[in-house]
């Protein structure tokens, strides 16, 4: 099976990659030539997935599926949620979201969060949700270099190390995307 992962970050492409049986093949949009910068307007996860996989169906007409992830931290209302990607503005990093999040919780005790992931799958026209979370804590320092994101700052509740200090299978069993992606690998086995 062929199919379309409608991201450009390759970071989220590598490790949708290292969890996939082999016999599904993941092309990423640079493969289908697919150069333009996917529309992600919705206050919601489930919507920006859902709009991002709508596009490459609709103008390039592959079977896909697209996610949207946020990071909510319970101190901070939910922030930084649906905008986490560009927390500390439009042309931030995620040197810069870290730091902004690290900032607002100095000197907070109540460090709990959540990552949620949502994958929007279309194939054949016919639309599914499915959705995994990790719940953890943010730490006071960023530790480890693996991963992306936040992932320095995230550690996973009953771990003592954080996403970042993982290696990409470790993290694919326990995080939000690995259990996000194994509803979406289920679903399509049964297809």
């Amino acid at each position: 099976m062929q199919i379309v992962f409608a991201t450009n970050n390759l970071n989220k492409l590598s490790e949708i990659r290292a969890l996939l049986p082999s016999g599904i093949e993941i092309l990423g949009l640079k493969d289908i030539n697919c150069k333009e910068e996917l529309p992600e307007t919705h206050p919601t996860l489930e919507g920006n997935a859902l709009q991002k996989a709508r596009y490459v169906f609709e103008n390039y007409g592959f079977n896909c599926f697209a996610d949207d992830t946020g990071l909510e931290i319970d101190a901070l209302g939910g922030e930084p949620g649906v905008y986490s990607a560009r927390y500390a503005g439009e042309y931030c990093n995620a040197e810069d979201n870290m730091q902004k999040v690290l900032d607002k919780l100095h000197g907070t005790q109540n460090r709990t969060a959540n990552f949620k992931t949502v994958i929007a799958l279309i194939i054949d026209g016919v639309e599914n949700l499915f959705q995994g979370e990790c719940k953890g804590d943010i730490t006071n320092i960023r530790c480890g270099a693996e991963g992306f994101g936040y992932d320095p700052i995230f550690i996973p509740h009953t771990f003592d190390k954080t996403f970042a200090e993982m290696t990409k299978q470790e993290k694919g069993l326990i995080s939000h995307r690995g259990k996000a992606v194994k509803k979406l690998l289920e679903f399509l086995s049964t297809d």
